[in-house]
């Protein structure tokens, strides 16, 4: 069995163990010591990585009481070895564990709720609830759980006896054998965890709870504490400052400046898609309606704009109408149609002529293929 340094003191940074066995793997080993300060994988948190000795450490990974570090480097076996956290990581995943703890507790008091899923990645940290959360209510439970960090609070540690535990009210996700490694935050939480937590809530910083969203009939919220939520306030506020700057509006008023540009953006793309409209028929008005083919090649006609152009051009008296937008380098789209004749077979023999593909009903076929504007034309001719 691996002695838990990390269950005596979750602030140690630098350790000294005997190296207990050490196995190669591929490219890595496989090292047991007689004691650990690194926090292996589990309960939702990724092990803690550092360094032994000369090696870096990959991964901690725990099973039948024996903790095993992968490392890039071999260690003698018998030999002593120092430990070092890397405790800027340890710490900022302390905070968010001690928060998560916070949350569930409120969570689990307010409504009843289970915290049914924890994931702490290296980014963020989610908490899966079995029951469903509005907005306003996260707002409660953030102001609440904030409430709990400014009091710094003491993080209390116990390790009550089975006695003393049948008789505890307390959240636990897994009937666990053994033991029983309780984690308590006076007057907000009571929970079996084995986790290294903070000494006190006030170490947190601050809780902010960034989104929600259903899951599996309940909710699945974004939290961030300390120095990942420093961070994500830092990004977000020199996001504003530049759009602040962009729109000429003052930083609490950008929203609204938004909302207005939206507003203002909307009426002027239904302008421009009323001149667009009204261009179109001139443009119609200018091509020639003659023979059984009317053949139009525009690069500039956009979304709707080439089928427009050929019922303009259909109404017009055109027999056959093939509309084309784009370019010889990037390819066209197409619509043919016509009012008398069945246009499908036109838009096999060009698919076939120029690797094209398409279709349609009798009156109207499209699609896009790649050519030279004069074979197309050339081929649309003897049809």
């Amino acid at each position: 069995m691996t002695e838990k340094l990390f269950y005596q003191d979750g602030y140690m940074r630098e350790f000294d163990a005997r190296v207990i066995s050490c196995e190669q793997t591929g490219e890595k080993y496989q090292v047991v010591l007689d004691q650990t300060a690194f926090f292996p994988e589990g309960g939702g948190q990724y092990a803690d990585p550092g360094r032994l000795g000369g090696a870096e450490v990959l991964d901690v990974q725990e099973k039948d009481g024996i903790i095993c570090h992968t490392v890039t480097a071999p260690l003698e076996a018998g030999t002593s070895v120092q430990g070092k956290i890397d405790w800027d990581i340890r710490f900022e995943r302390m905070q968010q564990h001690t928060g998560e703890h916070i949350i569930s507790g409120i969570i689990h008091k307010k409504f009843g709720y289970d915290n049914v899923g924890f994931h702490l990645g290296s980014d963020y940290c989610t908490m899966d609830f079995n029951g469903p959360i509005t907005r306003e209510e996260l707002k409660e439970i953030e102001l609440e759980a904030n409430k709990a960090v400014f009091q710094n609070l003491n993080v209390e540690i116990t390790y009550p006896s089975r006695e003393v535990l049948s008789a505890m009210e307390y959240r636990s996700k897994i009937e666990i054998e053994g033991q029983v490694r309780i984690i308590t935050i006076p007057g907000y939480d009571v929970c079996a965890c084995c986790a290294p937590h903070l000494a006190a809530t006030g170490e947190i910083g601050l809780i902010k709870l960034v989104n929600m969203i259903n899951y599996k009939g309940g909710e699945r919220i974004t939290m961030l504490c300390g120095y990942r939520a420093l961070t994500d306030y830092e990004i977000k506020d020199e996001n504003t400052k530049a759009i602040s700057a962009l729109l000429s509006a003052k930083e609490y008023e950008v929203a609204d400046a938004v909302s207005h540009l939206k507003d203002e953006l909307g009426s002027m793309k239904g302008k421009i898609a009323s001149l667009r409209q009204k261009m179109l028929a001139y443009q119609a008005e200018e091509i020639p309606v003659e023979g059984d083919m009317t053949v139009v090649f525009d690069s500039e006609l956009e979304g709707n704009a080439p089928r427009e152009m050929m019922n303009l051009l259909l109404n017009r008296g055109a027999k056959v109408c093939a509309v084309f937008a784009g370019t010889e380098e990037a390819g066209y789209r197409y619509v043919i149609g016509s009012k008398e004749t069945d246009v499908r077979p036109l838009c096999k023999k060009i698919n076939e002529a120029f690797k094209g593909r398409g279709g349609g009903k009798p009156e109207m076929v499209q699609g896009s293929l790649k050519g030279e504007e004069v074979k197309i034309r050339a081929e649309l001719k003897i049809f």
